[in-house]
């Protein structure tokens, strides 16, 4: 008997596939993708827009009929200086749940199966905070539909508020990345919650959103007119006042991009390490 001897048969080699690399437009069709998952959330859980409903409407009648007679001495005269603090108040802690429903969506794993996907990093952050600019608008059209209510009637007409309101809302979702990398950082969300709250109501109160700023003391007006709130409530106040773009917009505008540009891929960046 003889024996065929074969060669043995070499092992298959695998060699990894090269990583595509993802483009601007891919990485804004995947940031689109992820803000629709966040529509849909609301669409399914409308009591998440409860605050952005009622707090506008709740704030603004109550800070107008108890300050505004004892600050301007009737409440025509006061609704001009507290309907953009209003405004700005309640868009920028309606900011604060992007931080909040961040922490939560990681603590259930939902983003630990993003990170596995082929898409951009920044997108599932980036869509998220995207999605959230519907509750800023939401809350920017009802504060001053309340506001005309009362009587409101800016000089800058529907330009001027138009203006104005896009201005907010652009400082508003710029802020949001802080409280996303404060999301991504904490390991709850009641303490995201807690923290954002304890910064952002002393900026929104020592500011000149409620308040004229030369009946503050001295040492505290300095500390006033340099507030980042302060500067975002005056230029409301010039957009819906007098239709026209101030130093404070600029100032605004600056202060929204540097944030982004510094907080948002340090965001990215944790988000990928502790994801």
């Amino acid at each position: 008997m003889t024996t065929t001897l074969t060669s043995p048969t070499s092992a298959p080699s695998f060699v990894d596939a090269p990583v595509e690399r993802i483009s601007v437009s891919m990485s804004a069709r995947h940031t689109v993708t992820m803000a629709y998952r966040g529509l849909l959330k609301l669409k399914h859980n409308p009591e998440q827009l409860f605050d952005v409903v009622f707090v506008p409407v709740v704030f603004t009648l109550m800070f107008t009929y108890i300050f505004g007679g004892a600050i301007s001495g009737d409440i025509a005269s006061y609704l001009p200086v507290i309907i953009p603090g209003i405004l700005v108040q309640t868009v920028i802690t309606t900011s604060i749940v992007t931080g909040t429903q961040l922490r939560e969506d990681m603590d259930k794993g939902v983003f630990d199966r993003f990170k596995a996907l082929p898409i951009a990093r920044i997108s599932p952050l980036a869509g998220a905070l995207l999605a959230d600019v519907v509750r800023y608008v939401i809350a920017t059209v009802i504060t001053f539909s309340t506001g005309f209510a009362m009587g409101y009637r800016p000089e800058g007409g529907a330009v001027g508020v138009a203006l104005a309101g896009g201005l907010v809302i652009v400082c508003a979702w710029s802020i949001s990345w802080i409280f996303a990398l404060m999301g991504v950082l904490m390991s709850k969300a009641s303490a995201v919650q807690g923290v954002s709250m304890l910064i952002l109501f002393p900026l929104t109160f020592l500011s000149n959103a409620f308040v004229p700023v030369d009946t503050m003391p001295g040492w505290l007006q300095a500390f006033v007119n340099v507030n980042p709130v302060s500067q975002v409530v005056t230029a409301v106040r010039e957009l819906a006042g007098t239709g026209h773009a101030g130093i404070h917009v600029v100032w605004s505008l600056l202060g929204a991009a540097v944030i982004v540009l510094v907080v948002a891929p340090l965001t990215v960046r944790t988000y990928m390490r502790k994801a």
